[in-house]
């Protein structure tokens, strides 16, 4: 048996063994996640030395790039429900979009946000109008849940700035106005087939509501008040998002600028900076939540202080829940197993749009992350076209092709699955069933358009 065989086996074999943990067996995530990442990298041949320095790589590279975005989300999610500001949001979306079209209003949220921020800190932003919405109207979780997760999914993974796409532009020389024409014509189509289609489906045969861990309840010491105000709530919810932005258009703008330019905006550029980071527009706006849902609508800052905590209960099962999934994808990566299989794949013989799809679903798959799976596809498909003449709308449509595959069948070791799953409160098996299908649907509808469009332009 070859070693590309071996690997692959393991894998595979490792992935139904955890799956039999969860799904048959009952084991907590956690434990399960972290005997089969054990388990896999034994089997491959790592020491157990290599194997550990894997588990803390992932565990530490995974909380090192959420937990403070998870923590501080979570703050600023039970002030928003505590206060009533997600149920005044979802209030108003229902009085002027009317209850038939809120699901559209939730997907072209998710793929307005999805083009400036990553997926996990613009999902934690927004989850809180989702249980505003279920609760207001007595629906499914995932009939608002996925219609928002697949908007957020498709411009993440398809539309520049988000950092995929420009990576993989950069390794094809695809010109980025073509890559953002592409990525929109095949989103649109990928966002309404993922979300409010789907989401109508799912919801009907997943009929989970707001997770009881989650919910948060008004201090029993204080007297009712009313909710604060739409625009009040609008803000605070498009503050970190805007800053966010903020930044992402000051360094594109900085690269036009002259050497004298520069120097002028500089103190500028360097507060934008400042403040346009993730962690620092959720910490900017979980302190105003504080003082404009908190201290100055009369709570105390002890109830404040008791509102922040509780907050950190469910967060801390869901960071380790996916500070694990981190742990599995570094083993998968460390042992080789998804750059042998990407190996395996680029000897095949296909057309460019399918190979450049397969290859980056195949390492997708493999070890979970959406961006270096784009990344690692994107380098791949870049050594196939050595020497190549491909046109620029060609060039572009491969850029898609490569993110499609990368969005393909979110399972047990990506992050981003976790986090759904504690977030909707929903099994492991439901996770599968609804958010992993709506990943796969996103990932094939957008190859469809590739397909179409690739037969269409020179």
């Amino acid at each position: 048996m070859s070693d590309t065989t071996r690997l692959l086996l393991i894998a595979i074999g490792g992935m139904a063994v955890l799956l039999l943990l969860i799904i048959r067996l009952k084991l907590h995530a956690l434990v399960a996640l972290v005997l089969v990442s054990a388990a896999i990298g034994l089997a491959t041949g790592m020491t157990p030395d290599q194997l550990f320095a894997s588990v803390r790589t992932g565990m530490g590279g995974t909380l090192g790039a959420i937990a403070l975005l998870v923590g501080l989300g979570a703050m600023f999610g039970q002030m928003l429900e505590v206060s009533g500001g997600a149920q005044r949001i979802a209030q108003t979306l229902m009085d002027r979009f009317g209850e038939k079209r809120a699901q559209w209003s939730m997907a072209l949220t998710g793929f307005i946000v999805g083009i400036p921020v990553f997926f996990d800190v613009g999902f934690i932003i927004l989850v809180p109008v989702i249980y505003g919405l279920v609760q207001r109207t007595g629906r499914p979780l995932l009939y608002y849940g996925i219609p928002l997760t697949a908007g957020m999914v498709v411009t993440h993974a398809f539309v520049p700035p988000t950092p995929g796409p420009i990576a993989v532009a950069e390794l094809l020389k695809a010109d980025l106005g073509y890559v953002i024409l592409f990525g929109i014509a095949a989103g649109l189509p990928s966002m309404i087939l993922a979300g409010p289609l789907f989401g109508r489906w799912i919801a009907r045969r997943v009929p989970v509501g707001v997770p009881e861990y989650i919910k948060a309840d008004p201090p029993t010491d204080s007297p009712a008040r009313p909710s604060p105000g739409f625009w009040t709530v609008a803000v605070l919810i498009a503050l970190p998002l805007v800053l966010i932005l903020a930044k992402t258009i000051s360094g594109l703008v900085a690269d036009q600028m002259s050497p004298q330019m520069l120097e002028r905006t500089a103190p500028l550029r360097w507060l934008i900076a400042l403040i346009g980071e993730p962690v620092a527009a959720l910490l900017i706006v979980a302190m105003l939540c504080f003082h404009i849902l908190g201290t100055r609508r009369g709570y105390s800052r002890e109830q404040v202080q008791s509102i922040a905590t509780k907050a950190l209960e469910p967060a801390g099962i869901i960071l380790l829940v996916t500070g694990a999934g981190g742990v599995l994808k570094q083993v998968l990566v460390d042992s080789q197993v998804g750059k042998v299989m990407a190996d395996a794949l680029a000897g095949a013989d296909a057309p460019l749009p399918l190979m450049a799809f397969t290859l980056a679903a195949a390492v997708r798959v493999m070890q979970g992350s959406a961006t270096v799976a784009m990344m690692t596809g994107g380098g791949l498909v870049a050594s196939l076209l050595d020497g190549a003449q491909l046109s620029e709308p060609r060039l572009a449509l491969l850029v898609v092709a490569i993110a499609s595959g990368a969005t393909i069948a979110s399972h047990v070791n990506d992050s981003g699955f976790w986090l759904v799953n504690r977030f909707f409160g929903l099994s492991v098996a439901d996770t599968l069933r609804s958010w992993t299908v709506m990943t796969a649907i996103v990932a094939l509808t957008g190859l469809s358009v590739v397909l179409a469009l690739w037969t269409l332009v020179p």
